[in-house]
């Protein structure tokens, strides 16, 4: 193994040939496209979406050997650095249906969003992944397994396509890559000590789902239960901000943003929600006095995708984890910022 500025860079290619774990050449040719055959120095949203595939099928294979990794290599599970061939690789029992992309061509990014089963049990899975010379060298990976934490956990065997996040945007009504960050950077700054303010642009029907749980714009509201989530899911990602919802919301730190997609008008987010858990009532914009629901100190370790039509946030898609309180990232250099 080699190390990289502290980060577990594993050549895994070597340790399982080593190991024994060969595959017929015949069965990788079937399974993997050419990348030889793209004619452009570019890899397109179909070669990145081709990687996608390439990884999800050596990933159920448990075969990392089978991927073309860079020379250096660096990969997270859940907010920690391992090998690769490590943790969900060696777990990983299938794959459920759902199955949310998007590629940033120009930056060599692709981002996936499904749910991964472990010994039959079903989790929130979000994947980032960084492609260089036709090479993976970063992946980022977000594994929410049941009971991890206190932030809402859904029916991951329930989870369902949103064609909205797969639809490709008008061409009248796309937002330029800046623009794009500056509304999700916005929208962080909405949700941190949320008090009502805001400094982003939502659709009137902007709808959020978290970790499979619908906490802005339900489709389907639970009217007659009086529970913090059934509350926030009936209103819109505007309307739960302007109450002052999530006051206790203390920080929303080390921001990136390492993925813009252009033509479906989707920006990735990623970050840490600190909660202190000193906040023991909050008072909402309407007067109305709340517990707080963060009873001690944690982080939240997100990965987000925005879908922004003509300037505006339609849509949050988020997966994320209960992580210890202040956990830094692998990611940056100093992300206590």
């Amino acid at each position: 193994m080699l190390i990289r500025k502290g980060v577990w860079v594993a050549a895994v290619v070597a340790s399982f040939l080593l190991a024994g774990a060969t595959v017929p050449s015949s069965r990788a040719q079937s399974i993997f496209p050419d990348q030889t055959a793209y004619t452009t120095d570019v890899c397109d949203r179909a070669c990145l979406y081709g990687f996608v595939d390439q990884y999800l099928h050596a990933l159920s294979d448990k075969s990392p050997s089978l991927l073309p990794w860079a020379k250096f290599v660096r990969f997270t599970e859940n907010n920690v650095s391992l090998q690769v061939g490590d943790g969900l690789w060696g777990t990983i029992s299938g794959l459920g249906p759902e199955d949310l992309r998007a590629a940033d061509p120009e930056h060599g990014e692709v981002v996936y969003f499904g749910v991964v089963y472990e010994q039959g049990a079903p989790s929130y899975f979000a994947m980032r992944m960084k492609i260089e010379d036709r090479k993976i060298a970063e992946v980022e990976t977000i594994v929410d397994r049941k009971g991890s934490g206190p932030g809402p956990f859904g029916d991951p065997a329930k989870m369902t396509e949103l064609p909205l996040m797969k639809e490709d945007v008008p061409a009248d009504e796309r937002t330029r890559r800046a623009r794009m960050i500056a509304l999700a950077d916005g929208y962080d700054n909405t949700l941190q000590l949320n008090d009502g303010q805001i400094f982003t642009v939502f659709d009137p029907a902007c709808s959020r789902r978290e970790n499979g749980v619908w906490t802005a714009k339900d489709p389907n509201p639970d009217l007659k239960s009086d529970s913090l989530l059934a509350v926030a899911g009936r209103l819109s990602c505007e309307q739960g901000f302007k109450l002052g919802n999530y006051r206790w919301d203390d920080r929303l730190r080390a921001r990136r943003f390492p993925l813009v997609d252009e033509e479906k008008g989707l920006v990735l987010a990623a970050g840490f929600i600190d909660h202190s858990g000193r906040l023991k009532k909050y008072t909402t914009t309407d007067g109305v006095v709340h517990d707080s629901p963060m009873k001690s100190p944690h982080s939240f370790c997100l990965l987000e995708m925005f879908k922004v039509v003509d300037g505006k946030i339609r849509h949050a898609e988020a997966i994320f984890i209960t992580v210890p309180y202040n956990m830094p990232s692998p990611w940056l250099q100093d992300s206590g910022d």
